[in-house]
C-alpha cells in the first residue's frame, strides 16, 4: 500500500492595499507551480507604522501556531526595511517587491535569506493574469506600479519604486481572459493610476485606456478604479465618467487634507478648492456619483483651524466613505522631521474624522431608502451597489457573480438590506 503524503499549500496573509491583493494572487500562483509546501507568505504594508508593527506581530503569532512552517515575508515594508525582518528569527526568506512577482523566486534557494535589489532601478511592469479570485465576481487588474511624487509623509515610493505602466494590449488581453472566465466587474489598481501612460510610447492616459477597455471588451459589465488623484484626472477621463455607464460611479479620492497650509507641507499637488471643483464638476457629470476619500489625521503643525479645514471639506465635497489614516511619521521621510503632534491629539482627530465618516454614511444610506439598484451578488448574501455600498440580501440565496435589481429596504448605519425586486 502506497502512502499518500497531504501536501500542504502556501498560505497567503495580505496587509494593505487592493493592489497587494492582486500581486497576492499572482505570488500564490507562483509558489504552488514551484512547489512550495508547507509556507506562510506576509504580503506586508508599510503606509504607516501600525502597518508594519501588525505585520511583525501577525508573523510572531504564525510562528508560535506553526512552528514548522518556512515564513517567507515580502511587500514594501520588506522592500524599504529588509534587515528588519532578516533580524527576525520567525523568517526564512525576504523577497522585495520586484522579485515576489518573478516565478523563478518562488523555486528554492539555498543560504540566501535576503533577495532584494534596488527598487528604483526598474523600468516597466508587467501584467500578471489571475485566475485565482473567489467567487469570480470582482477582479482587480494591475495597470501601473510606483509613483514619481514625492509626498513628505508617504514612504511608499521607496518601495515601489518609479511610475511604470503595463501596456494597454496586455491590460486588455487580461481583462477578456477574465470576463471570458465569467468575472463580472474589474477594478481597475495600481499606486497612482492616474500617473498611467506617461511612461508608454504616445503617453496615453488614465481615460484613453478605460475607453479602449470598454470598446475592446464588450462583454465586460462593469468597470470599476481604484484610488485617483483628482488633480490628474484627464479630459477623456471625465467625458467617459459622463458617457459611459459601465464605468461604475463610484471614485476614491486621495485628498489626505481639507487645509492648504497642510496641503503645501504634504507637498500635494492640489488645494481645497480644487477638491471641491473637482467634485462638483463630476456630480455635474454623473449626478449619481459617489466619492470616497483618503485623509490624515493629525500631521505635523496642524491646528485645530486646520484640522476643522478638513472636517468642512467632507460636506463641501459631499463625500460618504472615508479612510482615515492618524499620522505615523515614517524614518525617512520630511514629514518625519516636521515638528510632531501630541499623540492623543492625533488619535482624537482621527476618531473625529472616523464619526464624520460614519455620519456621511448613514446620510448616503437613508437617501437611498426604498430606491432599487443594480447589485453584484458576491456570496449568496452580500453583493454591492454600483456605488459599491454594500447589501445584505434577504430572502434565499442567489448564485454568486449575479447582477440583479434588488430594493433597498433597511440599513445598519454600515450597509443596506434589500429584496429581490419583483
Amino acid at each position: 500500500m502506497i502512502e499518500t503524503i497531504e501536501r500542504k499549500a502556501p498560505e497567503i496573509v495580505t496587509f494593505g492595499c487592493r493592489l497587494n491583493t492582486y500581486e497576492s494572487g499572482v505570488m500564490k500562483a507562483h509558489a504552488s507551480a514551484a512547489g512550495l509546501e508547507n509556507a506562510i507568505v506576509f504580503n506586508t504594508c508599510a503606509v504607516t507604522n501600525a502597518a508594519v508593527r501588525q505585520a511583525r506581530q501577525a508573523i510572531r503569532k504564525a510562528h508560535r501556531e506553526n512552528p514548522d512552517a518556512r515564513i517567507i515575508v515580502t511587500g514594501c515594508a520588506a522592500q524599504v526595511n529588509p534587515g528588519e525582518f532578516a533580524a527576525m528569527p520567525e523568517v526564512s526568506l525576504v523577497l522585495g517587491n520586484e522579485e515576489k512577482m518573478k516565478a523563478e523566486s518562488w523555486a528554492p534557494h539555498a543560504n540566501e535569506r535576503v533577495r532584494v535589489n534596488d527598487i528604483m532601478s526598474v523600468t516597466e511592469t508587467a501584467g500578471h493574469l489571475v485566475q485565482g479570485f473567489e467567487g469570480r465576481t470582482r477582479a482587480f487588474v494591475q495597470v501601473q506600479n510606483g509613483c514619481d511624487h514625492r509626498c513628505t509623509f508617504c514612504i511608499i515610493p521607496y518601495g515601489r519604486g518609479k511610475s511604470r505602466s503595463v501596456p494597454a494590449g496586455e491590460v486588455v488581453a487580461q481583462i477578456r481572459a477574465l470576463v471570458e472566465s465569467g468575472y463580472r466587474e474589474i477594478v481597475l489598481t495600481g499606486v497612482d493610476i492616474t500617473s498611467y501612460g506617461a511612461d508608454l510610447p504616445g503617453t496615453p492616459s488614465l481615460g484613453n485606456l478605460a475607453r479602449r477597455i470598454l470598446k475592446l471588451v464588450p462583454d465586460l459589465e462593469r468597470l470599476r478604479l481604484s484610488s485617483i488623484d483628482s488633480v490628474e484626472a484627464d479630459d477623456e477621463l471625465m467625458r467617459l465618467i459622463a458617457e459611459e455607464e459601465r464605468l461604475m460611479p463610484h471614485l476614491h479620492l486621495s485628498l489626505q487634507s481639507g487645509d492648504d497650509m497642510i496641503l503645501k507641507r504634504m507637498k500635494r499637488r492640489h488645494l481645497r478648492a480644487d477638491s471641491i471643483r473637482f467634485c462638483e464638476e463630476v456630480r455635474r457629470l454623473r449626478p449619481d456619483i459617489v466619492f470616497g476619500a483618503d485623509f490624515i489625521a493629525g500631521f505635523p503643525t496642524e491646528t485645530d483651524e486646520m484640522f476643522e479645514n478638513t472636517l468642512r471639506l467632507v460636506d463641501e465635497c459631499g463625500l460618504t466613505w472615508l479612510h482615515v489614516f492618524p499620522f505615523s511619521p515614517r524614518p525617512g521621510t520630511p514629514a518625519a522631521r516636521m515638528p510632531q503632534l501630541d499623540g492623543g491629539l492625533v488619535k482624537t482627530r482621527a476618531e473625529r474624522l472616523r464619526l464624520k465618516s460614519a455620519e456621511c454614511l448613514r446620510l448616503h444610506l437613508d437617501a437611498g431608502l426604498g430606491l432599487t439598484q443594480p447589485v453584484l451578488v458576491e456570496n449568496g448574501m452580500l453583493g454591492r451597489t454600483h456605488q459599491f455600498t454594500p447589501v445584505r440580501m434577504l430572502g434565499a440565496r442567489i448564485a454568486p457573480g449575479t447582477i440583479l435589481d434588488v430594493r433597498l429596504a433597511s440599513h445598519d448605519g454600515a450597509s443596506f438590506e434589500g429584496l429581490r425586486a419583483a
